[in-house]
Formats: structure tokens, sequence, C-alpha cells
């Protein structure tokens, strides 16, 4: 049991204890590598795409490379909430979190996640309307206005953060103070609630349900305006050069979504598989995006070697 503060009212949680992923004891130390080298190659993929849109002056000019690189950014910063504290299960030390620093760890994984939901809706209707607008995009989606899209974004993302934070604590914590999870979620942190959760799993549910199927059906109604607009190019190389453009973020999105709807629109349940498909999503999409990005996307591949090759001719003349 950790420390609590009584008080004239009730006994009130100080700190949580993050029970973090179950294993057996003999791969404490493999699984730490892992997670740490998890960790550190997704700071330095996306840091290799921020510095590449940033450094080529072809990409950081145009809409769907900033947003790209926000999305970098955005991945860096969720990642660095979540795998420093599951790296710290591995290790023999304190699994305690300090009640503020649950609430913060909450609040900026829901206000990063959403701002990252809401990306990805926005780079859909970059790609539409660079596709089926062409002649128009450029004074549609120009510098200025992506920039303003981009801080509505983060708007939006920090509002969502907040209302789930607050509608989460805002319970009383008197009892148990073990969280059963790698990190402060919302599913997890209820269950340990010292009142009736009933109205907070609802709105939950509606709040996260209402983000993820408008942003998701926003993604779907792009994509279709460009599968029907590709139908009417004519060449082959045409279309499969139109859907390349797409098929990064396609990928992406899926593998955003389908964990999210699996842990979060499904009220009430627990399932043994919540921790894996977590994982997946707060440690191994972070890792994924930027070789996704780099792997699929001939233009920053370009990008890279241009950079590479620059640096190797500069060498040479000194």
């Amino acid at each position: 049991m950790g420390k609590t503060l009584n008080t004239s009212l009730d006994t009130v949680v100080t700190h949580f204890i993050l029970l973090g992923l179950s294993h057996p004891p003999n791969l404490r130390t493999l699984l730490f590598l892992v997670f740490f080298l998890i960790y550190i190659l997704t700071q330095l993929g996306n840091l290799l795409i921020l510095l590449t849109v940033w450094a080529d002056p072809t990409l950081h000019a145009r809409p769907m490379y900033i947003l790209l690189s926000v999305l970098s950014f955005l991945d860096m910063w969720l990642s660095s909430v979540i795998v420093p504290r599951l790296i710290m299960n591995f290790t023999p030390a304190n699994k305690a979190i300090p009640f503020g620093g649950c609430v913060a760890q909450l609040y900026f994984f829901h206000f990063l996640g959403s701002t990252e939901c809401f990306l990805y809706t926005l780079m859909a209707y970059d790609r539409y309307l660079a596709i089926c607008r062409p002649l128009h995009y450029p004074m549609l989606m120009n510098g200025k206005l992506c920039s303003i899209l981009v801080a509505g974004v983060w708007v939006a993302g920090s509002i969502h953060g907040s209302i789930q934070a607050v509608l989460t604590f805002r319970l009383p914590y008197c009892g148990p103070n073990q969280v059963d999870y790698f990190f402060c979620d919302i599913p997890a942190v209820l269950r340990l609630a010292c009142a009736d959760t009933t109205v907070n799993k609802f709105v939950t549910f509606v709040d996260i349900g209402i983000v993820a199927a408008s942003c998701f059906m926003l993604i779907l109604l792009s994509y279709a305006n460009i599968v029907h607009a590709v139908l009417k190019i004519r060449t082959a190389d045409g279309r499969r050069r139109a859907f390349s453009t797409c098929g990064s973020h396609l990928t992406v999105v899926t593998v955003f979504y389908a964990p999210c709807i699996f842990i979060y629109l499904r009220p009430g349940s627990k399932s043994p598989l919540d921790g894996a498909v977590a994982v997946f999503y707060t440690v191994v999409t972070p890792l994924l995006n930027p070789l996704i990005y780099t792997l699929r996307n001939q233009e920053v591949k370009s990008a890279l070697k241009r950079i590479t090759a620059g640096r190797g001719a500069a060498r040479e003349n000194k």
C-alpha cells in the first residue's frame, strides 16, 4: 500500500504504483535493452525526419512535409511521456509516480495522442487538395494557412487532453493505489476511484469515440474522393504515382487507429491483450512512422541522398 495522507474528511492517495507489464524475471534485462533501444531509435528516426525537412529547401516549403515534421515532433514527445516509465519497470527503481505526475502523464498522453489524431485528418485533407484540386492547391493550402491549421490542431488536442484529465482526477482516490498498467491511463486509473465511475466511462467513451470516429470518417471521405480522382487518370504510371503519395499516410493511419479502437471503444472491458496493444501504439508506432515515411516516400529518400551527397562534396572541397 502506498503512502497516504490522513485528513478529517478522507484518506487521500498521494502517489500511485505503476505495476507495469507482467514478465518473467529472467527476461527483465532483455526487455530493458529492447525497450531502451526502441526509445533511442524512435528519437533518432523522428529527429532525422525533422532535420531532413528543415535542411532541404524543396521539403520545408511544402505543407505536406511541414505536417510530417509536426508528426515526428509529436511522436518524439509521445514516446518520451510513456517509454522512460515503462523502462523503469524492468529495473529495481521505485515504481511510484506522484499523484501530480500521474495527472501530467495522463494529460500529455491524451493531449499528444488526440493532436496526432487531428493531424492525420489534416494530412488526409492536404492529400485530397493536392490530388483532387491540383490547380487550386497552392492557394488553398499555403504555408500561412498550414501554420494556422497546425496551431488549431494543437489547441484542439490540448482541450481534449484537459477534459480527460479533469474528468478522471475530479474523482476521489482513497483506497488502493496500484495501477495495473505501465502508465497512467483512463481505464486503469478509474478502477482505483472511490466513487461511481459510470458517468466517467460513458463520457470518455463518447468523447474519444466522437473524436476518433469523426477524424476517421473525414479521412475516409478524403480518400474516397482521392480514389475517385485517381481512377480518372488514364495512364497506369500516373495512377501509381498518385497512389504512392498516399500510401505512407494510409499505412500510418491504419497502425494508429486499430489499437486505439481496441483499447478505448470497448467500455468496461479488461482484456489480457490490452497491455500488448497499448505497447504497440505507444511504443512501436512512433518508431514505425519515420521508417514508413522514409522507406515508402521517394521524395524523403531523395532529400536524404541530396543532403548526404552535399556533405560528402563539402568534405572533399576542404
